[in-house]
Formats: structure tokens, sequence, C-alpha cells
């Protein structure tokens, strides 16, 4: 999709949306999320249009009088782009592309171009192009050849090869070395994390649906200067800063990616060294915006993306966004008589934060329990150890120059502190 920069090199495509649907029209909140989709992706939306069919058309998904009324409209309008609200076959998207002489986009394609041109980093831009070579593999429309020039010669191509094989043939290679380079991207993630499990920093990773304000949220409690627009998925390159908390110690904040309904499984798929970075979090701070008509629904397709990515059983906390703008009182029955832990806070006035921050830090240290470690006067480096690892609540000197120090730990730093070198379980006593 071109972007709109107010150059005449760039002008703005003009898209009409379709939306079909089993057994109503769809309205023009129904039209809202595409919309923006199309927006983020730098177009002029100049239409929408609503279909009603039970069963989508095997060949066109759309009913014959319906393709002809938007074959009038593409005229009309002068649209460059029509962009289908679902998934179709490439059968389908070439059929309708023949019927009105223009291009003709599904959902996830839409998706994988806003993903394209958000991509910042070396393994965002990977993982986009992965994404989208894997979607494209199986339609192969307008050519593949720009790759790699087409080599003739004894042994390097059969008699008698198409276009199609070796359009398929280049595109199976590319996904070939861009899965070797995530690998290598992979294994050096996961060679960070386990660096950061030897240091007890729990993260604190930031979540919810797209344009929700988890960037926002995320600037707010870190001092980071994190692209916040209104706009969907203006970020996609994860970030992480630390945050001290008073009375619990240093957390690492992580902003993530925004979730969608109906995310491409390409994206799952080629995102998930980075969506590993949730599941591997001690929090989630579950960001909602209060002013999204259709709250329940994203908090539902929230929840389904963190159980597909296994994150469904750590501990999260509902951060109700937004609070400045509405005094809505049935908004605030849902945050008080949900099940889930649940606070209204506004990322962009403040409104809120501190709480919100003291509550993460009840949230982490909810199973530490206090102990007393006795740490002999000829190892300071074990205490220095227990300052780095664990909170420390108070410190006294016997008459022998021995340590005791008071500390508030779990499982986690309390293994932490029995791998240190010389460190004996003895010195453990109870409180």
């Amino acid at each position: 999709m071109a972007s709109g920069s107010g150059s005449d090199w760039f002008k703005a495509e003009r898209v009409l949306l379709v939306r079909q649907q089993a057994f109503r029209s769809a309205i023009s909140e129904d039209f809202a999320e595409i919309q923006g989709l199309a927006v983020a992706a730098g177009s002029e939306v100049v239409c929408h249009i609503s279909a009603v069919r039970k069963i989508p058309h095997p060949a066109t998904f759309l009913g014959s009088g319906k393709v002809l009324e938007i074959t009038e409209l593409v005229k009309k309008l002068a649209v460059d782009v029509v962009i289908l609200d679902h998934n179709a076959t490439p059968v389908q998207e070439r059929n309708l592309e023949k019927a009105f002489h223009c291009r003709v986009i599904d959902r996830t394609r839409l998706i994988l171009d806003i993903f394209a041109l958000r991509a910042r980093t070396s393994e965002g831009k990977r993982q986009v192009e992965l994404a989208q070579l894997n979607h494209l593999a199986t339609r192969l429309v307008r050519g593949w050849t720009h790759l790699e020039r087409q080599r003739g010669g004894l042994g390097l191509r059969g008699p008698g090869e198409t276009q199609l094989e070796t359009d398929r043939r280049l595109i199976g290679r590319r996904i070939k070395t861009l899965d070797r380079k995530l690998d290598k991207v992979r294994l050096q993630r996961a060679l960070r994390r386990n660096h950061r499990d030897r240091v007890p920093i729990p993260t604190v990773a930031i979540v919810g649906y797209t344009n929700a304000g988890k960037t926002t949220l995320f600037n707010a409690l870190s001092g980071a200067s994190g692209l916040a627009v209104d706009q969907l998925f203006a970020t996609l390159d994860p970030m992480m800063r630390r945050l001290d908390i008073s009375g619990y110690g240093p957390v690492i904040v992580s902003d993530t990616v925004g979730f969608i309904s109906r995310l491409p499984h390409e994206l799952v798929d080629a995102f998930h060294s980075t969506l590993e970075e949730v599941s591997g979090s001690q929090l989630l701070l579950h960001v909602i915006d209060l002013l999204d008509p259709e709250i329940a629904e994203r908090v539902e397709q929230v929840e389904r993306v963190l159980d597909d990515i296994g994150a469904g059983d750590i501990p999260r906390l509902r951060v109700y966004n937004k609070a400045d703008l509405t005094e809505d009182s049935s908004v605030g029955s849902l945050v008080n008589g949900s099940h889930h832990r649940g606070l209204r806070i506004s990322a962009s006035t403040g409104k809120g934060l501190e709480e919100l921050v003291e509550t993460m830090g009840a949230l982490l240290g909810s199973d530490r329990e206090r102990r007393m470690l006795k740490i002999p006067s000829d190892r300071p480096r074990l205490r220095a150890a227990a300052y780095r690892i664990a909170e420390v609540s108070d410190e006294k000197i016997d008459a022998e120059g021995n340590w005791w120090l008071e500390l508030r730990v779990d499982s986690v730093a309390v293994g932490r502190l029995e791998s240190q070198e010389q460190f004996q379980t003895e010195l453990w006593q109870a409180f």
C-alpha cells in the first residue's frame, strides 16, 4: 500500500472496503477496525459496502449481484484497491481482480503489509518477510522473479520448468534462508533470556489489543520515548526498560506488539521468538481501552491469543486505560465485578499510575517470605550478592562480626542465592 506523504510520488491509494456477513448487513461500526487498518497502511478509504451471504461463493466469495455493484463503484470512485475484511482464497482474489479491474487483497495481506511498514529492526523485518512469503507461497501472483535472476544451463533447471515452478523454488529458497537467520536470532534471544534469569529481575509485559495505549503506558512507567500515536500497530518491535518499585525492587517492563482479532497465524509463527518474551514474564499488564465500544470482545480476543502463545496461566492485572475521558458507571461495574484484578488509569495524564506501580509490587511480592541469612565476616561477596538478588529489609552485625540479614525472598531468589560460590544452606535461619 502506498503511503500518503504529501508528495506526488507517494499518493495515497484509494480503497473500497467490503464486509460480508451471514445474517445481517454490516453497519458503520462493523467497519471501524478494517478501516483503521487501511488507514494505518497509508491508504484513503473512499467507500465501504456490506454484503449478506450465508456461505461465501467458492469462486468469487461474494454473490454475482454484489460483484456487479462493486464493479460499478470501483469505476465510479476510481478505486485502486478493494479490501475484503475476510480471508479469501487465491482463486477468489484472482477472480475478483478480473471482475473489478483493480487489485484485491484480504484481511491477512493487509495486516502483513502494515507489519512490513512498521518493522524497524533487522529481526522484525525478517519476521515480517517470512510471514509474507509463507502467506504468498500458495498464491504466487504477480511473480517473484525479481528475487533472483533465472539461470539456464545443464543441471540448473528441469526440462520444461514453468514460471510457477520457478517462483515456488525461489520462494522456498528464500524461506529457508530466513529460517536459518531467525534461528540464530532465537538462539541469541534465548541466551539473553537465560542471562536475565541468572539475575532475579522479573519481567512485566504490557499486552493488549492494538491501539489500547500500551506504548503510552510504557513511556509513562519507564520514561522511555516509544512512538505513541492513535494508530493500529504503531509499535511492532518490542522495547524493554528498567523500573524500580518502592518496597519491592527493580523490574523489567516490556512493551509488546498489539493483538488483534483473527491475527494471521503466519504472524504468530514468524513472531514466535518475540512473543516468547510475553510467555516468559512473571506478570502481565493487560491494557484495555475504556472507550472501545466492543470492550468485552477485545478482552476475550486478547485472552485467546495469550492462551495460544502459552501465557494463559501467567498472573495478570487488567489496566483500564483512558479513564480521564469517561465517567461511565457501567464501566466501573465491569472493573469491580470482574474476577480479574483491575485498575482504572490514564496513561496520558498519569492518573492512577502510582496505585498501579504499588499493585505491581504487591502482586510480584505476594509469594515472598521473610527469612534470616547469616553471612560470615569473611564472605563479603555473598553479602553483596544478597543485596543484589533479594530485598534486604534489615541488617545487623553480631559480636563475632557476622552479618545477619533479614530478607524477603521467593523460592527463585533462594535458589539463586544458594547457587553462589561457597554458599552453605545451613546459613539460612528460621525467622
